[in-house]
């Protein structure tokens, strides 16, 4: 199981919410050799990449949308990976697509480090490129926190976080981003007397 620090499982939880999974801004207090190692770490193990942009944008002491400047002035940016989002709980999306160019950046052609999406088959009709539906691949974590949410009564943060061995901070991001934007689950929540706040997934 992938072990995570509270700091790298927020950096991860909120590249895999934003659709482009760009890693940036750090968070706030994550600056000069503390963010380095953080994100040397993540490099490290393959949890986060780096993408090289056309773009010349400096990258900025507060670290908002570039990385770092390659030997050439273009822009490096940061993307969670499918191993990133794995170690999260969060299931990879068919085609990711990682956005090359920081935000406000005038658009030009991008050379990217990360691997390119499969292309459609030739010949295949526009229409057949829209994605399909996300499917929940059984025996995995995010599975079965879906279960535990759907059980009767639910399930408490610390119930989670004691079956599935993360972090309070991982199941958080694996259920505003995994199952409420990518898998559109609805879960509510309520306190109960002598658990606390108990997490459910009502189905339609």
């Amino acid at each position: 199981m992938t072990k995570l620090s509270d700091t790298q499982a927020i950096i991860l939880s909120a590249a895999a919410q934003r659709e482009d999974r760009i890693a940036l801004p750090l968070p706030g207090s994550l600056r000069g050799g503390a963010a380095a190692k953080v994100v040397g770490a993540l490099l490290k193990r393959g949890l986060i990449a780096e993408t090289t942009a056309d773009s010349r944008t400096k990258a900025d002491a507060a670290l908002n949308r570039i990385w770092r400047n390659d030997e050439d002035g273009r822009a490096i940016l940061l993307h969670i990976t499918d191993a990133g989002l794995a170690a999260i709980g969060v299931e990879p999306d068919p085609a990711p697509t990682a956005r090359t160019e920081p935000a406000g950046a005038e658009t030009v052609p991008a050379e990217q480090t990360a691997p390119e999406p499969e292309a459609a088959p030739t010949g295949a009709p526009a229409a057949l490129d829209a994605p399909k539906p996300r499917k929940i691949r059984e025996g995995t974590k995010q599975a079965k926190l879906i279960e535990m949410l759907r059980a009767e009564g639910g399930a408490t943060i610390d119930e989670i976080v004691a079956a599935l061995e993360w972090r309070p901070h991982t199941v958080r991001g694996a259920m505003a981003g995994a199952l409420k934007k990518k898998l559109g689950l609805t879960i509510t929540s309520e306190k109960i007397e002598g658990r606390g706040r108990t997490y459910m997934v009502v189905d339609d």
